[in-house]
Order: structure tokens, then sequence, then C-alpha cells
């Protein structure tokens, strides 16, 4: 058997996933859900009117960045675009494609990506991310999964949220 830092990697993770030190345990004041109820057109109409106020307010404020990111399969090719918005300026637009992933891994990879660069801009204190993946997202905090992708989501969060208590983050 391999001892050494493989062990030690292992004992992180399982530290960090465990009840009562997962994110939504530590740092459940610093992120929110939005979700849409797809049932009326009515709820969608509304949940639109609150997507248009978010992105209003955060045009309006130097410390928020706002991430959009949404993925998509065509031919076993994930397409994969993230833009980054501060002050209502495009800061940031990538697109990745990869073969032979899940379209879980894929939103996961975005999100991440997003989450990652808006982290390293100077005076974010609060990101807006907008995904239709919403429920995907919801497993990053409360998950017990231990995939790669929430597994660096989650340590850079668990950064970004320590580095200020005012930090937050919005999907």
């Amino acid at each position: 058997m391999i001892k050494g830092p493989i062990v030690d990697m292992d004992n992180r993770f399982n530290k960090e996933f465990a009840l009562g030190s997962r994110l939504i345990d530590i740092f459940h004041s610093c992120f929110s859900f939005h979700y849409s109820n797809k049932q009326s057109n009515e709820s969608i109409k509304l949940h639109i009117c609150h997507l248009n106020n978010i992105a209003i307010k955060s045009s309006s404020d130097l410390s928020y960045a706002l991430v959009i990111s949404n993925t998509s399969i065509k031919n076993n090719v994930v397409t994969s675009i993230t833009h980054i918005y501060v002050h209502d300026k495009s800061i940031i637009k990538t697109i990745h494609h990869t073969v032979n992933i899940t379209s879980t891994e894929a939103e996961l990879f975005a999100i991440r990506y997003g989450i990652n660069q808006a982290i390293i801009i100077s005076g974010i204190s609060k990101i807006i991310v907008i995904t239709d993946s919403i429920h995907t997202t919801r497993r990053i905090f409360d998950s017990s999964l231990h995939l790669l992708y929430i597994v660096a989501i989650s340590t850079e969060l668990r950064k970004f949220f320590t580095k200020n208590y005012h930090n937050s983050i919005e999907f």
C-alpha cells in the first residue's frame, strides 16, 4: 500500500465533506439559489424579471461579478461557454470544446471556471452565477460525492468565503 500525500489528500477531502464541515454547514449564509417554477408562464415571467433585476444591480456595482455559463452537447462534443461581466463590461469570454464527458461534468467545469476567474478579479465580493443547471450546481454545496469538479469548486469557494465574511455567491 502506498503511503504519503495520497493518503493526506483523501483525509482532507473526507474532512471537507464530512457532516459539519461541508460548505452548506459552515458557510450557509454566503450563498443562495434562485429556483424557477417552470409550470406556468407567470412564474417564468417573474423569474425573468428577477434575473433582470439581478443583472441591473450587478452592472452598477464594481464588487459584483456576473458569471453566465451554458453547455450543450451535439454529436458527443460538449461546448461550454462562460461569460464574466463586471460593472456592465465583458471581462472574460471563454469557449471550451470537450468530448466523452457527461453534461453534468461539463456544467460543473463551466461553473468552476467562471467562479475561479471571478474570484481572482480584484475587489470582487459577490459572484452571481446564472446557469440553467441549478440542481447540478446545488450538489457543490450539499453533496457527499467526491467528484473532482465538486472538490475543486468547494476548495475555491472555501478560500473566497474565508477571505472576507461579506463575500457571497448567488445561483
